[in-house]
């Protein structure tokens, strides 16, 4: 399957898909025609992707590019973003990438109250 990324890119999403358990006989894939910016080109291809998982129900619709091969890879992430969301909750990377981005903003809250509680020195 060829979707216009380079060899390892196409490697790393078939380890996550294989991790996550996504097989691609389990997934049902249409082409819708997009919308938006993007003028007649848009309006007569089909480069919007859907994808559904038949075991989970889960869906995903994408038109990040204009590309049907790009949108076809984009919509793979996503839908292993989603399986990992589900079945690990708390540890998937999503979760522990927000968890690191709370962490980080209750940090700089403290310095900045500190620093505003300090006496200045002169």
């Amino acid at each position: 399957m060829d979707f216009g990324v380079t060899p390892r890119k196409q490697a790393e999403l078939e380890d996550r898909m294989a991790r996550a358990g996504l097989r691609e006989q389990d997934l049902l894939e249409k082409y819708i025609r997009s919308a938006g910016p993007g003028g007649q080109k848009v309006n007569k291809t089909s480069s919007c992707v859907y994808l559904k998982h038949r075991p989970t129900g889960l869906a995903v619709k994408m038109q990040r590019q204009r590309s049907q091969r790009l949108n076809r890879y984009y919509a793979r992430q996503r839908l292993c973003e989603l399986l990992e969301n589900q079945t690990l909750g708390d540890q998937s990377p999503a979760a522990l990438e927000a968890a690191r981005i709370r962490r980080q903003k209750q940090r700089r809250q403290r310095r900045r109250r500190r620093k505003d509680t300090d006496p200045v020195d002169q």
